[in-house]
């Protein structure tokens, strides 16, 4: 019994130092992204102000709305750049935090299913497609992650190239 409990404490310790490692990539993540929306805030004002004294010293309309029209491109190219590098991030985090559930639950369900056996294995009389059916429903629940996983991933691709394809075609 003193084993059993020893193999629980030791699954409890692994997911309480899984769970500490996505909570600090998450705050690591979270500061990138305010990192990026600070500088892209002060970069959008000191442009903003820049803009504004040019229009002011303006000689013609023209020569106005032409600042105008190269500040709103330019602002919005920096928008969307900024866009694509939070979804590049927001990828990053996505892959690492897939990768660190799934070998969470590689790891974690294999010990489950060996605490489970020999769980199974000290009751008197069990049934022995119960211990199957157990492992049958691990196996589909991992399946069904890695699924979910993959067309999150996918999904995240499509967001990205769209905005790769949304600076270019600003560009051109």
């Amino acid at each position: 019994m003193v084993a059993k409990t020893e193999q629980f404490s030791e699954m409890h310790r692994k997911n309480m130092e899984a769970a500490m490692r996505l909570a600090q990539m998450s705050i690591e993540n979270s500061q990138r992204i305010m990192a990026l929306q600070s500088e892209m805030a002060k970069e959008l004002f000191q442009t903003g102000v820049e803009n504004a004294k040019a229009q002011t010293s303006a000689k013609d309309p023209q020569q106005v709305m032409q600042l105008r029209a190269q500040y709103a491109q330019e602002t919005s190219q920096r928008l969307v750049s900024a866009a694509q590098q939070i979804a590049e991030i927001s990828n990053e985090a996505r892959t690492e935090f897939s990768r660190l559930v799934t070998e969470q639950l590689a790891t974690g369900s294999q010990e489950m299913t060996e605490s489970l056996q020999a769980f199974f294995k000290s009751l008197p009389a069990t049934t022995p497609n119960m211990m199957e059916s157990f492992q049958q429903a691990i196996a589909t629940a991992n399946g069904a992650f890695e699924q979910i996983a993959q067309a999150s991933q996918a999904a995240m691709g499509n967001v990205s190239e769209m905005a790769k394809k949304a600076t270019t075609t600003r560009k051109k």
